[in-house]
């Protein structure tokens, strides 16, 4: 495959020290409704932060706006050190963000979709880092099928290579294994640890609690727009101490979330 990249004059980062993604008093409101309440978190280089809660908790739209697709109502988000909104091309840069359901271009194939991110993003080595992601995620053979004609597990891993392409700073997954088979899942999980382990902080929001519990570092409880716990995985029993040492990630979030 061939992919062309056009020429641009890069962005400088920041040197002083700085957590990749942070958010501090973060509230969002639609009209009359209240999102999120002033939550505030921070995701380091080589960690990987679980965002859990009810429907309607808040997960969505944190991401969303750590994104720049929705503004903050208040409070303040940054990417590798640039706020979200004042420096909204520069924080984009350093961050991929999968949703749900990824909107791909219908009438783009496999390699098209590759060849526009890396030129949006003005990837390096563009072709040896695509055919690599095409490989791991089992999608060489599709290189040539539109989006419209992928499976929805396929739709999905496209989408994942697309975010993977410009080797981002921070990543943000919401529900990223919507239609993936079992080795799906295991390749996924397996690229999120080597992405962490390579530096990069990721963000990730499942109801799969298990694969949460066993995958993440840092876990953010969120319910009804409110935090109910940020910090590592291993404080977690420390805050919701029931009494039973051996209890589970699920036993924690319906203790946090419905008690």
């Amino acid at each position: 495959m061939s992919i062309a990249v056009a020429r641009c004059v890069r962005l400088s980062i920041p040197t002083r020290e700085f957590a990749v993604i942070k958010v501090e008093d973060f509230h969002k409101a639609f009209g009359d409704q209240i999102a999120v309440q002033g939550i505030a978190f921070h995701v380091e280089p080589g960690e990987l932060l679980a965002i859990i809660g009810p429907n309607g908790a808040g997960k969505t739209t944190t991401m969303r706006a750590l994104a720049g697709i929705i503004p903050a109502s208040r409070g303040r988000l940054s990417i590798a050190g640039f706020d979200v909104e004042a420096n909204a091309i520069a924080a984009k840069s350093r961050l991929a963000f999968v949703p749900d359901d990824a909107p791909l271009f219908h009438d783009l194939t496999v390699e098209e979709h590759l060849s526009f991110y890396a030129s949006v993003y003005q990837v390096s080595d563009a072709n040896s880092k695509a055919l690599k992601l095409l490989q791991e995620f089992e999608l060489t053979s599709k290189l040539r099928t539109t989006a419209s004609n992928l499976s929805r597990g396929m739709r999905q891993k496209l989408a994942i290579c697309c975010a993977y392409l410009h080797d981002p700073q921070a990543i943000l997954f919401d529900e990223p294994l919507t239609g993936l088979d079992p080795q799906g899942i295991r390749v996924f999980k397996r690229s999120l640890q080597e992405r962490a382990a390579q530096g990069a902080a990721v963000m990730i929001s499942s109801h799969m609690l298990a694969m949460v519990e066993d995958l993440c570092t840092h876990v953010l409880i969120l319910d009804g727009g409110v935090q109910r716990f940020f910090g590592p995985v291993e404080d977690l029993h420390k805050s919701f101490d029931q009494g039973d040492a051996a209890a589970s990630l699920e036993d924690i979030f319906f203790a946090a979330t419905f008690s």
